[in-house]
C-alpha cells in the first residue's frame, strides 16, 4: 500500500510544475498554472495550490537552471521596449509592471504598463489618433477601467488603465504581497544598473 505525499511535498511539486508551464508553454496567469499543475500530478485539493510567491521562486529558479543563457537577454530587451512604449505614454503617467519588472519574463511574456487617465477612451482615441491597433482584453483588476493590447512582433504590450484618482493606490497581489511599479527613470537606473 503506497502513502500519499506529504502536502508539503505536493505543494512544492504543484509549485515546480506550474513554474515549467509557464516558462515553456507560454502561461501567464498564475492561478491558471497552478491549477493545471495540480491537474496534471492529480490532486483535486484546492488547499494544496502553492501561492504565488512560491511559484515565483520556481520560476525563477527554472529560468536559471534551463534558460540562462537566454532569458537574460529576454528580459532586457522587453524592459528597453518598455522604456520605449513608457516615453510613448507618457502623458499617461505609465508605470512598469508584472514580470518584466519583477526579472521573471521570458519569451512569451507581454510588457504591463500601468496607464492613469481621465478615461479608457482618452487612451483609445491616443491610439486611433497614432495608427497604433489595439484590442480590448478582459481585465483582472476590477478596479481597471480596461486592458488595451497592443500585438507587436516582438512583445505583445498590455495597457492596463486606470482612473486619475487611483494612481497613489496600492495595488496588490492575489496572495496579498504589494504589487511593484516602477516609474520610467526608476527603470533607465535599472537597465544601467544590469
Amino acid at each position: 500500500m503506497s502513502r500519499s505525499p506529504h502536502p508539503r511535498i505536493l505543494r512544492a511539486h504543484i509549485a515546480s510544475t506550474a513554474a515549467r508551464l509557464m516558462a515553456q508553454d507560454g502561461i501567464t496567469d498564475m492561478g491558471l498554472a497552478k491549477r493545471k499543475a495540480a491537474r496534471q500530478l492529480g490532486q483535486a485539493d484546492s488547499a494544496l495550490l502553492p501561492d504565488d510567491a512560491e511559484v515565483e521562486a520556481e520560476l525563477r529558479l527554472y529560468q536559471a537552471l534551463y534558460q540562462g543563457d537566454v532569458q537574460p537577454a529576454r528580459l532586457r530587451f522587453l524592459r528597453e521596449e518598455a522604456v520605449r512604449s513608457m516615453q510613448m505614454f507618457a502623458c499617461f503617467n505609465p508605470y512598469l509592471t508584472g514580470s518584466v519588472l519583477d526579472g521573471t519574463a521570458g519569451e512569451h511574456s507581454a510588457i504591463d504598463l500601468l496607464l492613469f487617465a481621465d478615461s479608457a477612451k482618452d487612451v483609445e482615441i491616443f491610439l486611433l489618433d497614432h495608427n497604433i491597433a489595439f484590442e480590448h482584453v478582459e481585465p483582472r483588476n476590477d478596479k481597471a477601467e480596461a486592458v488595451l493590447r497592443l500585438n507587436a512582433p516582438d512583445a505583445d504590450i498590455h495597457l492596463i488603465v486606470f482612473p486619475h484618482h487611483l494612481e497613489r493606490h496600492h495595488f496588490r497581489h492575489r496572495d496579498g504581497r504589494p504589487r511593484e511599479r516602477l516609474r520610467l527613470d526608476g527603470l533607465k537606473q535599472l537597465l544601467e544598473a544590469a
